[in-house]
């Protein structure tokens, strides 16, 4: 509370590192120093031309390392495609026909295989590019552990159960990010991200015709293009400024404009749940950015593999 713009970057810089120094004793912010020094900027670059080409794409890449690691940790089962063997987690329902971002991460793997052979992790890739969308989109900064290993399975029915649909009431949620070690004040920060992207209309089309929390000229504008059947697939904003990482998706939550029901669940207006924290983020966009780079280390840290665990991907969508 009462943050100043220069103490919540002080809040970055030494929170968020600490953060990251105790993530996991095996994990290092400088991984790979030595053995592909150019890693991090080849990231950063694909990742600023692929946004300047499109802005919703750092949205997707941000999405991916988040799915990824909500089901069997960081470890990029998330890029796994389907063969004989196994149906992935890109099949899943909460990621089927809208997960994005494959090409920019396969683009960057074969340029780190040229000049660094089987040496930079796909899991790391996602969690680096994950930060170098919010830093693109106009978010903060924060420092990224490396040295994860990529899986070598992947479990759809885990994503299934994992990854909850966006009628998913406040309850569950706080339930399934304390599985992860995650509080609720992670909860909300983390669900933040909302800020950028957007969401299918068959996601939020229960929310414009059955429930009455929501902004009325609101849910009006956006009848018309999610009719009550037909054009799943039609697009809508998650807040107000979809291209911009800020602090806007909490202010449109207290005026009930939050697009999915789980969204406009963190701010039920009755000073019960998670109210006072989106209050807190909706007035102070500085703490938001503090505490968003301190909850993006620790989802970063959920369960990685490392040592010789799992493997180093020569190709992101398949076991070596």
């Amino acid at each position: 509370m009462g943050y100043s713009y220069s103490s919540a970057a002080v809040a970055v810089s030494v929170l968020v590192v600490a953060l990251a120094a105790a993530a996991s004793g095996q994990l290092s912010t400088t991984f790979y120093a030595s053995s592909c020094p150019t890693a991090l900027s080849t990231i950063r670059s694909a990742v600023n031309a692929a946004v300047a080409r499109e802005p919703r794409m750092g949205a997707s890449l941000l999405r991916l390392h988040f799915h990824d690691c909500f089901v069997q940790g960081c470890d990029a089962s998330i890029l796994l495609a389907d063969n004989a063997t196994f149906r992935g987690e890109q099949g899943a329902f909460p990621n089927v026909n809208s997960l994005r971002g494959f090409e920019v991460i396969s683009s960057i793997k074969m340029q780190l295989e040229a000049s660094c052979r089987q040496t930079v992790s796909c899991a790391d890739i996602l969690a680096v590019a994950a930060r170098d969308s919010v830093v693109a989109l106009g978010g903060p900064s924060y420092p990224v552990e490396l040295g994860r290993r990529d899986g070598m399975t992947t479990n759809q029915t885990m994503a299934n159960t994992n990854l909850h649909p966006p009628t998913t009431d406040l309850g569950n949620f706080v339930t399934s990010f304390a599985g992860k070690g995650l509080s609720p004040t992670d909860l909300v920060v983390l669900t933040g991200a909302h800020t950028v992207g957007v969401a299918q209309c068959t996601n939020f089309r229960s929310r414009l015709y059955g429930e009455s929390n929501i902004n009325a000229p609101f849910a009006a504008s956006l009848r018309a293009s999610c009719p009550q059947a037909g054009g799943d697939t039609n697009l809508a904003p998650l807040d107000s400024t979809p291209n911009a990482f800020d602090n806007a998706f909490f202010t449109d939550l207290i005026a009930g404009r939050g697009l999915l029901h789980s969204d406009q669940e963190l701010y039920r207006g009755d000073g019960s749940g998670t109210d006072a924290l989106v209050r807190v983020y909706a007035a102070n966009p500085a703490r938001f950015n503090a505490d968003f780079a301190a909850a993006m280390v620790r989802m970063g840290a959920i369960r990685p593999l490392t040592g010789t665990q799992g493997e180093i991907r020569l190709n992101c969508s398949r076991v070596n």
